[in-house]
C-alpha cells in the first residue's frame, strides 16, 4: 500500500485527555480515533493489526473442535431477567426501545448462546459442544481510563462448552488453556493462568489469564520456578511466601493485565433456561457450562503496553500492520525514483506486505513516522542505494543491514 493513500496521518501529539501509553500511541500512529472515554474507531492499520489477533485466536479455536457463530449484540430483556442478571450486572447497558420494550447490549453472550445450544443438544451423544464468537462487547464501565485495555466497546472471543460431566469439563479447559497460551506467544505476550475471583458469573474460582505490565489494573502473586500464579484479591499469599505449589521460590508481586479468562459457570446457565439433555441411561441431565473469554481489542492494548520504546510501537512480526516499511528517499533523483517503485512493484508480486512511504517529505519526518508506526522491517531506498547494496533496518533494535536486491525478493529482508 502507498502511504501517500492512506487517509490516516501520524499526530505528533495526543489527545490531552488521553493518558494510557497504548492509546496514546495508537491514536499519533493513525491506528484507532477516540470517540469518547472508553470508545475507540479503528482505522485501517488499526484493522490490520486486530484482524490477525483474531486470526490467531480464531485459528487455535478451530484446532480444538470449536464452531464460529455470529451472535446477536442486540439481546431481548427476557433471558437477561431469567437469570438475574438484568438487575444484578450493573454493567448492562440497557435500552428502550420507542414501543417501551427492553433490550440489553450484549456483555457477554450466556444468555443467547445457552438457549441457542439448548435448541440442538438434545442428548449426551451431541455432548461435549464447543460454540464460539468473535465480535464487539459493551459495559458501562465507570472508568475507562486504559485506552483500548478497558473499553465501554471492546472486542471479545468468547467461546462456551457443553459437557456431560465436570471431569470432561475439566479436560476441556486444558485444552482451551494450552490454545490460549499458544495464541498470547504467537501475539508476542506471555500469559500467566492465575487464580481469581468468579465475579457475577461463577460462585467458583475462575482463572484468568495475565500479562505483566505496569499499565495493568490487577496485582497478583506468582512464582517464577512454577506456573503458580493469584490474583491477591482472593489470595492470602504475599510477596516473599515460599510458593505453596512448588515450595522451591519465593513469590513475587507485580501488576498485570487481564487479557483473557475461564469460567466453570457449572450448571447455573442451564437451570436457568431448562436445558436438559438425556444421558445414557435415558434420564434427563444439567449439561456443565464452560465460558473461556480472550479480549482481541485488549490484547493489541497490552502489545502496544509491552512493545514500545521511546519513538513509538515495536509491533511484533506475527500482528504488525505490515511485513515491511519501503522508506523512498530518493529525492529528485529520478533514476533512484525509478528503482524505488520497481522494488515495490516487484516485492508486491513475491507477496510481500508491504507499505511504501512514496510522500514527499524530508527523511526525518519519514524515519519518525516509521518509528512511530512500528512495522518491524524498514528498506530504506536512498542516494547512496544500489542493487547490491541496499539498508535494511529492524524496528526493534536498530540493527542495520545491507541487503541486496534480488535477496530482498527472497525475503533476506527478514533477520
Amino acid at each position: 500500500m502507498r502511504q501517500s493513500h492512506l487517509f490516516t496521518k501520524t499526530r505528533k501529539e495526543a489527545p490531552a485527555d488521553e493518558v494510557s501509553k497504548n492509546a496514546q500511541l495508537l491514536i499519533r500512529a493513525g491506528f484507532v480515533h477516540k470517540e469518547m472515554a472508553g470508545v475507540y474507531s479503528y482505522l485501517p492499520l488499526g484493522v490490520r493489526v486486530l484482524s490477525k489477533i483474531e486470526g490467531i485466536i480464531r485459528r487455535e479455536m478451530n484446532a480444538i473442535g470449536a464452531q464460529e457463530n455470529r451472535f446477536a449484540t442486540l439481546h431481548p430483556s427476557e433471558p437477561w431477567k431469567q437469570t438475574g442478571a438484568w438487575d444484578g450486572v450493573d454493567v448492562l447497558f440497557k435500552i428502550m426501545s420507542r414501543t417501551e420494550k427492553e433490550y440489553a447490549l450484549g456483555q457477554s453472550e450466556e444468555e443467547i448462546a445457552t438457549p441457542i445450544a439448548k435448541e440442538y443438544a438434545l442428548s449426551y451423544k451431541d455432548l461435549p459442544l464447543a460454540i464460539y464468537q468473535i465480535g464487539q462487547k459493551y459495559r458501562d464501565e465507570l472508568r475507562a481510563k486504559s485506552g483500548i485495555m478497558r473499553g465501554r466497546e471492546f472486542g471479545m472471543k468468547d467461546l462456551y462448552s457443553f459437557h456431560a460431566t465436570q471431569e470432561d469439563f475439566d479436560r476441556y479447559y486444558r485444552v482451551v488453556q494450552e490454545a490460549y497460551f499458544r495464541a498470547f506467544s504467537e501475539c508476542g505476550l506471555i500469559a500467566k493462568a492465575t487464580e481469581a475471583s468468579g465475579g457475577s458469573f461463577s460462585e467458583k474460582l475462575s482463572y484468568e489469564f495475565m500479562v505483566l505490565t505496569d499499565a495493568g489494573e490487577d496485582d497478583i502473586v506468582y512464582c517464577d520456578t512454577c506456573s503458580h500464579c493469584a490474583n491477591v484479591e482472593v489470595s492470602s499469599e504475599a510477596e516473599g511466601d515460599l510458593c505453596t505449589k512448588c515450595g522451591q521460590s519465593t513469590l513475587k508481586k507485580a501488576r498485570a493485565s487481564e487479557v483473557g479468562n475461564v469460567f466453570d459457570l457449572g450448571q447455573k446457565y442451564p437451570k436457568a433456561f431448562d436445558f436438559t439433555f438425556t444421558d445414557a441411561h435415558g434420564e434427563a441431565q444439567y449439561p456443565i457450562v464452560g465460558c473461556f473469554g480472550f479480549g482481541t481489542t485488549r490484547t493489541m492494548g497490552v502489545i502496544v503496553e509491552k512493545h514500545a520504546d521511546a519513538a513509538g510501537i515495536v509491533w511484533p512480526e506475527s500482528v504488525a500492520p505490515f511485513a515491511v516499511h519501503l522508506v523512498d528517499l530518493s529525492g529528485s533523483d529520478s533514476d533512484k525514483k525509478e528503482f524505488v517503485e520497481a522494488l515495490y512493484s516487484d516485492l508486491l508480486r513475491a507477496g510481500t506486505d508491504v507499505l511504501y512511504d512514496d510522500r514527499d517529505l524530508r527523511a526525518g519526518e519519514k524515519f519518525a513516522d516509521s518509528d512511530l508506526i512500528g512495522i518491524p522491517f524498514r528498506i530504506v531506498i536512498g542516494k547512496q542505494s544500489t542493487p547490491d547494496s541496499i539498508e535494511v533496518v529492524r524496528r526493534k533494535d536498530g540493527t542495520v543491514t545491507k541487503v541486496s536486491r534480488d535477496a530482498i525478493l527472497k525475503g533476506a529482508w527478514h533477520f
